[in-house]
């Protein structure tokens, strides 16, 4: 995907009101569609501080023809296969639960309505997933610092409610819950943003560097400790030539 294929705040609302066009004339005016923006899209439609994201993940309520609509859009912009797909719904930050704790964002065409994740629920879907090749930790970190410099703080009971409302009990991930803990012990949300957008950096290095000199190889299973032994080497490399 080339650098101007990205889809940032400014493009995504183009996107949405194209795709809003596409489904009216295919569908007409009866039967609204409903989409709920997920992940980075929904960092991008109500935070500033990221810059892009690869693609849009969401919840889609319409009819079949909500799928020509997106090709229609993909093909007049030059986007990839999948720039718009529900494949989030076969991912562990799933929930069902989102579909009632949506929030209401912007309505185009009089037909699409589009809506969005709460803060507290974003953040604990960026927490189960963890992703330390993503922006998944980034995320909590530059959506906290947001929160905090508008004089609305998100409270860690907060969090930690809307977790267990959309996931029950489950347990984080060990790097998703130390940066909780991180980030509610020191309260420096700007430092902890930085530090993960370079870990994240590191990480995604790491896996490009693995990926060609292992090709299909990387697995869901084993990217964690890839990354961990990779890091520990590069620690320990760095360390001797500190000694030298």
């Amino acid at each position: 995907m080339s650098t101007d294929k990205f889809i940032t705040r400014e493009n995504l609302n183009d996107y949405l009101k194209e795709l809003a066009k596409a489904f009216r004339r295919l569908n007409g005016t009866k039967v609204p569609a409903e989409v709920i923006l997920i992940g980075g899209a929904a960092v991008l439609a109500n935070y500033g501080f990221r810059e892009m994201t690869y693609d849009i993940d969401a919840i889609i309520h319409a009819s079949s023809v909500m799928k020509s609509a997106i090709n229609h859009v993909g093909d007049k912009y030059g986007l990839p296969n999948g720039w718009f797909n529900a494949d989030f719904q076969r991912t562990a930050s799933y929930s069902a639960k989102l579909n009632e704790v949506s929030v209401y964002y912007k309505t185009y065409s009089n037909v699409l309505q589009i809506r969005t994740v709460a803060a507290e629920y974003l953040i604990a879907m960026k927490l189960v997933s963890g992703r330390q090749y993503k922006n998944d930790l980034s995320d909590v970190a530059g959506i906290l610092l947001e929160h905090k410099r508008r004089g609305e703080p998100i409270e860690r009971a907060v969090i930690e409610a809307a977790k267990k409302k959309l996931y029950g009990d489950v347990t984080l991930p060990e790097t998703s819950a130390e940066l909780l803990n991180t980030a509610f012990a020191s309260g420096d949300y700007e430092k902890l943003y930085n530090e993960s957008r370079e870990n994240e950096k590191l990480s995604k290095e790491i896996l490009v560097e693995f990926e060609r000199d292992y090709p299909n190889t990387l697995k869901g299973e084993n990217i964690s400790g890839i990354i961990e032994r990779a890091k520990q080497k590069r620690a320990i490399a760095q360390g001797e030539d500190d000694n030298n």
